[in-house]
């Protein structure tokens, strides 16, 4: 059973490419983005750097211009990229685009693949994915979607509120989840100035790095024709699957990158601060959190790194993202915040870039399924294996 954690060779030039350009070309740009929402002048900016580098989506199949890696090889890759905020922007692996990406490339029609997919891989436009309402409506819990959509001779009618929809203002097309069944939904693609689509408020959200905020999004008799069904009617639900379990590992990715890069600013900052006759890195408690920083970062890699191997390998993947995505997001979390505390005052700072990593990370325990929620797909799944047969379940003990 061989098991090996050196990098691929092509892997490992690509990783320190992404290193460089990110060090070079897109830090010295984030003071651009200090105390202001990302805009799309300065996407467009980014985006010509990250085509410009050779380096654009490692994570899209070579046929649309990208890198042609795997999951599990763009595990290394988009963490560099997340290096910086600006720096998955840069190179087109950023949410929402990254997720709508694999998705049309996996689903769409040859029709919808031209009209919406090609534009989007060439970071020409930008997209979103509406699915989440307002209460009662979905959530962490897609079966309570609300919007509907009607069949109406060759059309369908879609009606419904969305809210904290990332990326909407600016968004060429929307993937849109409607109900179309007592038990099944189905996904449209819409173009953005379709009659009956409206973009509304901005909510005054914690963080500031999606370029097109989190905006309301609403249809009211928004009429479109059947080529706007996203592969199959009434499949929404199983389509949504295939972008939520990569996508909850692709944001593990960029975000253990902000991670890592809060910790190296931080270790920095211990270094040279000398606090009560020591350097800051020599105190006891101060090296408990950097030693803390180090445990959460690997081990978070490991469980993200495992859980890409097993989808790359055929498995659904619902359970490892599921582990992946609770432990990355929590230890991420932890991993900057004990950054901000060992920078001292200036650590809440944008100065630093600290307090944007801070204020953007926060969420990252919410969307693509909070962790409550995580843990209790998780918790279920553990009670089926107890209760399985023991002849046909691995995990079974025999009692005493």
């Amino acid at each position: 059973m061989p098991i090996g954690f050196d990098l691929p060779e092509h892997v490992a030039r690509t990783q320190s490419a992404i290193r460089h350009f990110i060090a070079s070309e897109i830090i010295p740009l984030e003071q651009r983005a200090v105390g202001v929402q990302v805009d799309d002048q300065l996407v467009a900016e980014l985006r010509r750097r990250g085509q410009d580098s050779g380096l654009w989506a490692p994570q899209l199949s070579a046929e649309l211009g990208g890198g042609g890696f795997d999951l599990l090889e763009s595990a290394p890759l988009l963490e560099e990229a997340g290096y910086s905020l600006l720096g998955p922007l840069a190179l087109h692996c950023a949410a929402p685009d990254e997720g709508n990406l694999h998705l049309l490339d996996v689903v769409a029609s040859p029709y919808q693949r031209e009209r919406f997919l090609t534009p989007l891989a060439h970071g020409g436009t930008r997209s979103a994915f509406a699915m989440t309402e307002p209460p009662p409506g979905a959530g962490s819990d897609p079966a309570s979607l609300r919007t509907t959509a009607v069949q109406d001779g060759a059309s369908w009618v879609i009606n419904g509120r969305k809210w904290l929809i990332t990326g909407a203002d600016g968004a060429a097309f929307f993937i849109v989840m409607a109900r179309t069944g007592d038990q099944s939904a189905t996904m449209f693609l819409i173009d953005a100035d379709t009659p009956g689509l409206r973009v509304g408020a901005h909510a005054h959200t914690i963080d500031a790095s999606m370029p097109g905020g989190h905006c309301e999004v609403t249809f009211e008799d928004c009429r479109v024709s059947s080529d706007a069904i996203l592969g199959a009617a009434h499949e929404g639900f199983r389509y949504a699957q295939v972008r939520l379990a990569p996508a909850r590992l692709t944001h593990c990715m960029r975000w253990l990158g902000a991670a890592r890069r809060a910790h190296d600013i931080a270790v920095a900052h211990a270094i040279d601060r000398t606090m009560f006759g020591s350097k800051l890195s020599e105190l006891g408690m101060a090296q408990q959190m950097i030693a803390d920083n180090e445990i959460d970062l690997h081990t978070s890699r490991l469980v993200l790194w495992h859980a890409c191997w097993s989808i790359v390998q055929g498995a659904r993947g619902g359970e490892e993202s599921s582990r992946a995505k609770v432990q990355v997001s929590e230890a991420v979390h932890r991993v900057i915040d004990r950054s901000v505390q060992l920078a001292g005052g200036m650590g809440t700072s944008e100065n630093m870039i600290l307090g944007r990593l801070y204020a953007d990370v926060r969420a990252f325990r919410i969307y693509d399924g909070a962790s409550e929620v995580h843990r209790m797909s998780l918790a279920k799944r553990a009670v089926r294996r107890a209760t399985t047969p023991a002849a046909d379940n691995v995990y079974a003990t025999t009692p005493a």
